[in-house]
């Protein structure tokens, strides 16, 4: 288990961190240098002008010299009450537009950095403060390994994307691999059923019995035909999606214990006992719409345990078909909702979790429809809606 931890995604992962972390501690060194080293200049610049202002008869080249040559750190200088004198190396045309430029940077200097003091008078008390600002480079110093980082993070966002994506994708391609080897595995089986069949035909057999084996032969047909086409793009026809859902009820009801009630609603008044006088068309594949209605009620009848109520509601929009799978089962825990179409996910004790995954994929990947769980009550029952495009 320890092994597995220490891949070569853990590694690269470390290696950034120790990269990203090693930059901004060095970073960090040169900023507090850079600091210190404009706060020496600034000292020596007002060194400089104190010694203009208090020996006008001295050499001032080596003063002037050191006062002109200072032409990156932005100071401000004001009285001893904070009222500004003068500044230099400030942006002059915002000065002058915005006169209270000079006030907006002398309150920003404060707080980044303590003023230098040059006494004038002891009584009265005289002085000017210096404050100052910082250079861009030490800005860039600063807010460097932050770029870096929010770069490498980036970097590391698209990189567990990308191999999510792959994963997925693998995964995808596995299942429908599996599905396929089902559904040609059961191909043989099948096709010696069948000939067992029409040889009991010619038997003395009872005809109903050979009718009802038929049928289960035809079962078997339909679900290899439906495993067979996981992972192709299936063909789209125009069908009733009334008669698809009420044939599918009835295989279901026909299977289900006596204290389970269908019911079936559609657009027009109709229900599962009367015939539909106005189909509803849409574009769906007949074998894997089937599929996933049967997955919907088959797990409806797991959620009630033999006693309820299944409703099956469609409602005809403008640009859509709406179809509502109800029944008056046990529900869904909320921490679950968004776990029950996850390939692996189940409550029951027996099954691999893959129906609702399966029919979700089916509607929404070959149908471009959609499959979401609508509303569920512990206690009182879960409604799923499927959402067909006309």
């Amino acid at each position: 288990m320890i092994r597995s931890m220490f891949n070569w995604r853990v590694l690269l992962a470390a290696v950034a961190i120790v990269i990203v972390s090693a930059t901004i501690f060095y970073s960090q060194y040169l900023a507090r240098k850079i600091a210190a080293d404009e706060r020496q200049k600034v000292t020596l610049w007002v060194a400089a002008s104190k010694s203009i202002l208090s020996n006008p008869g001295m050499d001032l080249t080596l003063p002037n010299l050191i006062r002109n040559g200072q032409t990156s750190i932005p100071i401000i200088e004001t009285t001893e009450k904070d009222s500004i004198t003068g500044y230099i190396n400030l942006d002059s045309a915002k000065a002058a537009e915005n006169k209270s430029y000079a006030e907006h940077m002398l309150r920003k200097f404060k707080a980044e950095n303590a003023p230098l003091i040059m006494k004038l008078s002891d009584t009265p008390y005289i002085a000017n403060r210096y404050y100052y600002g910082h250079t861009p480079l030490l800005d860039e110093v600063r807010y460097y390994p932050l770029v870096q980082l929010f770069i490498v993070a980036l970097f590391i966002f698209f990189t567990l994307y990308s191999i999510s994506i792959r994963n997925k994708a693998t995964t995808n391609q596995l299942w429908a691999g599996m599905a396929k080897e089902t559904a040609h595995q059961l191909g043989t089986p099948v096709s010696s059923l069948e000939g067992w069949v029409e040889m009991l035909r010619e038997s003395d057999l009872d005809p109903r019995t050979v009718q009802e084996i038929q049928k289960d032969v035809d079962r078997l047909k339909l679900v290899s035909d439906r495993f067979g086409k996981i992972g192709s793009k299936p063909q789209l026809e125009e069908k009733d999606v009334i008669g698809q859902i009420r044939n599918m009820m009835e295989y279901i009801r026909k299977r289900a214990a006596g204290k389970v009630q269908f019911n079936f609603q559609t657009p027009t008044g109709g229900n599962l006992s009367t015939a539909e006088t106005q189909p509803l068309f849409a574009h769906i594949s007949g074998p894997l719409f089937d599929w996933v209605i049967e997955n919907l009620l088959k797990n409806a009848l797991d959620a009630m345990e033999g006693q309820g109520s299944i409703t099956v509601t469609l409602f005809n929009l403008d640009k859509e078909i709406l179809i509502d799978v109800t029944d008056t089962g046990k529900g869904i825990a909320p921490r679950n909702i968004q776990k029950v179409f996850k390939p692996g996910f189940t409550t029951k004790k027996r099954g691999w979790g893959l129906g609702l995954s399966l029919s979700k994929r089916i509607i929404e990947q070959y149908h471009q429809g959609q499959l979401y769980v609508r509303q569920s009550e512990l206690g009182r029952g879960t409604t799923f809606r499927i959402v067909l495009n006309k």
